[in-house]
């Protein structure tokens, strides 16, 4: 008979292995810190970062942590003394760390007034948010509650604070001030001007959706259930523009890079990383790959993309000092050929027009012969017709497909006023040879030849 296993908590830390448990002891730093979304990427990326800064430099940078509207996992942490494990996804090895950084939850949709006397704590002196693109609209739920909070801030005269964006959209610290700014009331603009900072801030660690897999690799590790574990890569990193309100954890000591510019690192990241994960994305679904790794295994295509990096990338931007954009792209490449990440070719590829305007027409537009840019744009627009070369049905779960599947030419996509604008006729002709090329060749064909 199998004796399950005990539940992950305070009373169970002491019989965890050395190497998993927190690197800070839990509940003993009061809160500082106050972040907007309880996901996966939170729990994988900035609480991290959060506990590594604590442990190097110590500092009262408690995490208390904001659900929007889901409640599951915060039962899942309730349950657990707001304790839970990263599961390190190494191609070689399998390592699980207790996180120790949480102090406590709030759930906002029924209790939104805890939030905002939360943010007119003068305890709580830096804001984090992980709350995805759409909700950094005036009418969406995320920012009224932080101008609520704001307002009540500078009522109770509570001190400087920073709101420090962790979405993935370029410039999110002047998109996000921009977006406060203009919500601001007219009473509170000037304590609004002098108090609050809105850094930007670029963030990256592959995380998986948490499976069955992910809990059973938790408990192995840890002898201990954990309900709320999360996966992730082993690489992470985060760049954050160094405009602080007021007193914030040592993000340097815990492994972030300060900066006065982040966007050197944004342009890096979206064409050197992103663009090359939607090009796996859309030519491995069209040679029937499953997942990311198994597109990276496809027979030319680490040539191809390298090339591409080295060339077409490179030649659209400058890197951060110290940085070679071939040299990311080829740690990228090795990253996604992480075959323990379960990365799908088709959640890869979900919201193509959202996401290629910074990923690969960036550089198309950019750069004096966009070959292989091109190829990525076909590649999504033959995506986008809805079968890969064997035929098999591919979904297009994109916001605009109806827009795009109601003219699939590529005059209709790229040309003037299409979904995704090429303004130059000559590029939009390179597109199209692609797509013939594709259509005539297959995916994993044209790859294999097309760098010989």
């Amino acid at each position: 008979m199998t004796v399950p296993a005990t539940r992950l908590g305070r009373a169970t830390l002491s019989r965890l292995p050395v190497e998993s448990r927190p690197a800070v002891r839990p509940g003993e730093a009061k809160a500082g810190v106050l972040h907007l979304g309880l996901g996966a990427f939170f729990r994988a990326h900035q609480a991290v970062y959060i506990e590594a800064a604590m442990a190097a430099r110590g500092g009262d940078w408690g995490i208390v942590a904001v659900a929007p509207r889901s409640r599951d996992v915060l039962e899942a942490l309730r349950a657990q003394d707001h304790l839970y494990s990263v599961v390190t996804l190494d191609a070689s090895a399998e390592r699980t760390r207790v996180l120790g950084a949480l102090n406590d939850t709030v759930h906002a949709a029924s209790d939104p007034e805890a939030v905002v006397g939360l943010l007119a704590d003068p305890a709580i002196r830096v804001v984090t948010l992980t709350v995805t693109e759409k909700a950094y609209a005036p009418d969406a739920a995320v920012p009224r509650l932080l101008i609520d909070g704001l307002v009540a801030r500078a009522r109770a005269d509570s001190g400087p604070i920073t709101v420090l964006s962790c979405d993935n959209l370029p410039s999110n610290g002047v998109v996000l001030g921009k977006l406060l700014a203009g919500m601001i009331p007219d009473a509170q603009r000037e304590w609004f001007e002098s108090s609050v900072r809105c850094p930007s801030s670029m963030v990256d660690r592959i995380v998986p959706a948490t499976t069955a897999a992910t809990l059973a690799a938790a408990e192995r590790c840890l002898g201990a259930r954990d309900l709320a574990a999360v996966a992730g890569e082993p690489f992470r990193q985060w760049v954050i523009e160094d405009s602080f309100a007021g007193a914030h954890p040592d993000w340097a000591a815990g492994g972030a890079v300060l900066t006065g510019d982040v966007t050197p690192w944004e342009h890096l990241k979206l064409r050197a990383l992103n663009g090359v994960h939607s090009a796996l994305a859309y030519l491995g679904a069209l040679a029937g790959c499953e997942s990311i790794a198994d597109a990276v295994a496809l027979p030319g295509m680490t040539d191809l993309l390298r090339r591409y990096i080295a060339t077409e990338v490179a030649a659209s931007m400058t890197p951060p000092d110290g940085v070679t954009v071939a040299g990311y792209g080829d740690a990228a490449l090795e990253r996604f050929a992480n075959a323990r990440l379960g990365h799908r070719c088709l959640q890869v590829a979900m919201d193509g027009t959202q996401k290629l305007p910074q990923r690969a027409l960036s550089v198309l537009n950019t750069v004096a012969e966009p070959t292989l840019a091109t190829l990525i744009l076909a590649a999504w627009a033959r995506f986008a017709e809805g079968a890969d070369d064997a035929g098999r049905a591919l979904p297009l779960d994109d916001p605009r497909a109806a827009d795009v599947r109601a003219d699939t030419s590529t005059e209709a996509l790229f040309g003037p006023g299409g979904v995704l604008e090429v303004p130059d006729p000559a590029r939009r002709r390179m597109i199209a040879a692609w797509r013939t090329a594709l259509a005539t060749h297959g995916a994993a064909d044209l790859v294999r030849t097309a760098v010989k």
